[in-house]
């Protein structure tokens, strides 16, 4: 009984996976996938100070964080069906037999008695073909596409509200533009009724410029209408109350990120979450081929008992009712009606997806961030445009207003040109911001890195 024991005790302490140690992993750190370093650039503290208040209050966000801890608990099960398992199944029977019992020419009387088994179960299926170890592997892969989801759920959701706030301080100076700009229609509209009284203009004339007030007026409240949706959505994001008030910069104090890089290595699409997606995805489904390629081979299982059996409470724990058994069982399944083949068919129709998938990804990235990039150029191309076009009309607004101070032009003149000024200038700050958010999206399309960080080419 001894030996038995201890022959017990040394295959559970043998067992392959018992003595493998679990792949030592780092300290669980909490990843910012926000890069307050990039958004500190636009030199607007109210902007960080949203950045940050959103990796803390973003329902979005949380779900994230949420899938990656589901996932890392997904592969601790995965490890843990390769360990042995050890259970224990007690058990107390009152047995009532009755008096058929033959061992050949002796009959058993009947008889009735209790059986009380105290056991410790243990079963490790022995990973030869290194099939558990694969679905580990699958599983690891899994949780690396998670966090690649939740980095392009930082990445997305910061570059959305980011755009947000830059076109909400956009409709704040457009709204103050556009009232100086009503302001002085309605002064026209005045002018050119007096006009119109003195037989000095025709009745077109007043009605036209009755009907440019009624355009301005209705871009107006577009502009106001516009400016509520953008703080209703902010404080969405923001997890902020119904009444609560969004704060944001002046137009005047907002930075322009200097010299974007004018183009990138082919390599920075690596950094890209679904770029590192799709890599991990192929590496998953060939482990997942692997095991289904395995599973037509022979399964070998250990499995051992160790524990007290007896009859009477009074003799459960004397020598004779110990008990102890180890064995192998080997299995192999010798017809599962086609199921594993179709199983492995399976397994590699999803690697040649996945493949595909990542030649879709290779080609989605460099479009998007070639794209994002001319756009950025373009943007600062007619921004710079804009701001020449506002120096010229600047002049001419200075020389018609010398001109009125001489009475070369009427005050009418002098209004006309004051709103020219304005229009111009509301093109400007369109240009600006349409300028960031530009290159907002260039961020995005290199996977959330600073791009002054980037090497250029």
């Amino acid at each position: 009984m001894k030996k038995i024991i201890i022959g017990f005790i040394i295959l559970v302490i043998l067992s392959p996976s018992a003595i493998a140690k679990k792949k030592e992993t780092q300290p669980e750190q909490e990843i910012h996938y926000i890069n307050l370093s990039w958004w500190e650039r636009y030199n607007d503290p109210v902007l960080t100070e949203y950045q940050s208040r959103l990796y803390e209050k973003n329902p979005d966000l949380k779900i994230a964080a949420l899938k990656v801890r589901e996932g890392e608990k997904i592969v601790k099960i995965s490890f843990a069906n390769e360990l042995p398992q050890l259970s224990f199944d007690g058990q107390l029977n009152r047995n009532f037999k009755s008096s058929d019992l033959y061992f050949g020419q002796m009959t058993i009387p009947s008889f009735k008695q209790s059986e009380l088994q105290l056991p410790l179960t243990m079963t490790y299926e022995i990973d030869i073909w290194g099939t558990n170890r694969f679905r580990t592997k699958s599983a690891e892969k899994h949780l690396e596409m998670v966090r690649q989801d939740e980095r392009a759920s930082y990445i997305m959701l910061t570059s959305a509200f980011a755009a947000d706030y830059f076109n909400l301080i956009r409709i704040d100076k457009m709204l103050e533009l556009q009232k100086q700009i009503v302001d002085i229609q309605e002064k026209i509209v005045n002018k050119t009724e007096i006009k119109y009284k003195n037989g000095l203009c025709s009745k077109t004339d007043l009605l036209n410029e009755r009907k440019a007030l009624t355009y301005l007026k209705e871009e107006f409240n577009t502009l106001v209408d516009r400016q509520s949706l953008l703080i209703n959505q902010m404080r969405a994001y923001l997890a902020m109350g119904a009444n609560e008030e969004v704060k944001r910069s002046d137009y005047e104090s907002v930075s322009i990120p200097a010299g974007l890089p004018e183009s990138f290595e082919s390599g920075v699409i690596e950094n890209r979450p679904d770029y590192q997606r799709a890599e991990a995805n192929i590496k998953r489904a060939g482990y997942n081929v692997k095991v289904a390629r395995r599973e037509f081979l022979p399964k070998f299982v250990i499995f051992g008992q160790l524990g007290f059996n007896a009859y009477q409470f009074s003799n459960l724990f004397s020598s004779p009712a110990q008990m102890a058994a180890a064995g192998i069982l080997p299995q192999f399944d010798l017809f599962t009606g086609g199921r594993k083949f179709a199983v492995l068919k399976l397994k590699k129709l999803e690697y040649d997806e996945a493949l595909q998938a990542y030649q879709k990804a290779i080609l989605t990235s460099f479009q998007e961030v070639n794209d994002s990039l001319s756009m950025a150029h373009a943007a600062a191309k007619s921004y710079a445009e804009e701001v020449d076009r506002l120096k010229y009309q600047n002049e001419m607004f200075d020389l018609l207003t010398r001109k009125s101070e001489i009475g070369a032009s009427s005050n009418l003149e002098v209004l006309y040109g004051t709103q020219a000024k304005l229009m111009t200038e509301k093109e400007v700050v369109s240009g600006k911001i349409n300028l960031l958010i530009s290159s907002i999206n260039v961020y995005k399309a290199v996977g959330g890195k600073d791009l002054y960080k980037i090497k250029d080419l």
